[in-house]
């Protein structure tokens, strides 16, 4: 089965990047950060199975996880959690 690649425009103060993740990884570092920092369960966009792979869903998918991620990262104004800030290529990017 063909699975989906979002890719995904992250900005951090004046450093920006992509990272490119399947919705399963968004699933399973948003089930971490519910358990461990409380982060609000409702957070990220639900997984929807009708029609996942038509363009325009894929785009309105792909812009939803964006400002997912950039709402995880403005909780997190200081440190990003390690499970968070890895997801993200920090290491990469960030110095």
């Amino acid at each position: 089965a063909l699975f989906q690649v979002y890719i995904i425009q992250v900005s951090v103060g004046s450093h920006q990047w992509t990272v490119k993740h399947r919705y399963s990884d968004f699933h399973d570092l948003h089930e971490k950060l519910v358990s461990e920092k409380k982060i609000d369960k409702n957070l990220l966009p639900p997984k929807k199975i009708i029609g996942k792979n038509s363009k325009s869903l894929v785009e309105k998918r792909q812009k939803e996880l964006e400002v997912y991620l950039q709402t995880l990262l403005s909780k997190f104004p200081v440190t990003a959690p390690k499970v968070l800030s890895h997801f993200l290529h920090f290491h990469l990017y960030v110095s």
